[in-house]
C-alpha cells in the first residue's frame, strides 16, 4: 500500500528551503558545486541548482555522482567533472533519500581525496537509520520508518511525490 507522504507542492517548498540554505552557508563563495548522485539524487541535485541559480550571483555547477550504490567500495565513485573544477571549492553532495548513509559516506570520501573548502550534505527524505556516521546537513523531512517500509521518491514534471511502500 503507497501512502503519500509528500506531494508536488511540498517537495517545491523543500526545495526552496534548502536551496536558501545553502545560500546562506555560501553567501560570499564565487561558485558552488551542487553533486547529485546518479539518479533520484540527481534529479533534487538538478532542482535545487535551478533555485540557487535564481538567487544568488554565484555559478552554480552541477555534477554528476556515478557509483553502484549496491557495491560503492567496488565500483568506486566518478564525478562529470574534474577534480581540479571542485578544488578549494564548496560542495553539497545531493541524494534523495539517507537510508543507511552508505551512498553519502563513499560519496564525500570521494570528494575528500582533494582540498575543498568545505563539505555539506542535501537529503528529500531522511530515514534515520544510519550504520555511518554521516549526517544530512540539509534535509527535507525525517521519517522514523521500519525497515521492512520502503521510500519512493517519484520525480514528474509538475507531478512529484513521495510515498512510504
Amino acid at each position: 500500500m503507497l501512502n503519500k507522504i509528500l506531494s508536488h507542492d511540498q517537495i517545491q517548498h523543500k526545495v526552496k528551503r534548502i536551496a536558501y540554505q545553502i545560500y546562506e552557508a555560501n553567501v560570499d563563495e564565487k561558485e558552488i558545486i551542487v553533486a547529485g548522485i546518479d539518479g533520484g539524487g540527481l534529479t533534487f541535485a538538478k532542482k535545487i541548482g535551478t533555485v540557487l541559480k535564481k538567487i544568488t550571483e554565484a555559478e552554480i555547477v552541477l555534477c554528476n555522482l556515478k557509483m553502484d550504490k549496491t557495491n560503492p567500495l567496488e565500483s568506486g565513485v566518478s564525478t562529470s567533472i574534474s577534480d581540479e573544477k571542485y578544488k578549494n571549492k564548496s560542495i553539497v553532495v545531493v541524494d534523495d533519500v539517507l537510508n543507511s548513509g552508505s551512498t553519502l559516506i563513499y560519496a564525500a570520501h570521494h570528494f575528500l581525496k582533494t582540498p575543498i573548502k568545505q563539505l555539506k550534505t542535501a537529503v528529500l527524505v531522511n530515514r534515520n537509520h544510519k550504520k555511518y556516521p554521516i549526517k544530512a546537513d540539509y534535509k527535507g523531512i525525517s521519517l522514523s520508518t521500519s525497515l521492512n517500509e520502503h521510500v519512493k521518491v517519484v520525480f514528474e514534471t509538475k507531478n512529484d511525490a513521495v510515498f512510504l511502500e
